[in-house]
């Protein structure tokens, strides 16, 4: 597959997790970031599964999928960049217990749903 193919595939990818993180966002409105933290639940539950199942590069099949699943979809999908800002702002007004919570359920999870997506794929 070309660079220009793969870059296509990306951008589908990317713009199609972009909507569905913003509806998931819309539809869980809370004072803490719960849409955050399921959506990098879900991404990395998504992207281990993906990882696993896709099996070697080699295939124009599984390169393209992989740009548009993994690097398109999920990338557009999950949040890092929204939960560390997130996190900042409950830093900011003084809530270090939401803050600490925050990153310690979004990291501990995150690992436990790549994981758990990894053995899925292997299954």
């Amino acid at each position: 597959m070309n660079q220009v193919a793969a870059l296509g595939l990306v951008a589908l990818g990317g713009a199609a997790g972009s909507v569905f993180r913003a509806l998931v966002g819309m539809a869980l409105v809370t004072r803490f970031p719960w849409a955050t933290l399921l959506i990098n639940v879900v991404g990395s539950l998504l992207i281990g599964y993906l990882m696993a199942r896709l099996g070697p590069l080699e295939s124009v099949t599984a390169a393209s999928l992989r740009s548009v699943l993994v690097v398109g979809f999920c990338g557009g999908f999950t949040t890092f960049s929204a939960f560390s800002w997130q996190t900042l702002e409950q830093m900011l007004r003084g809530e270090w217990g939401a803050a600490v919570a925050n990153v310690l359920l979004s990291v501990v999870i995150c690992l436990f749903a790549v994981w758990a997506g990894y053995r899925l794929g292997h299954a």
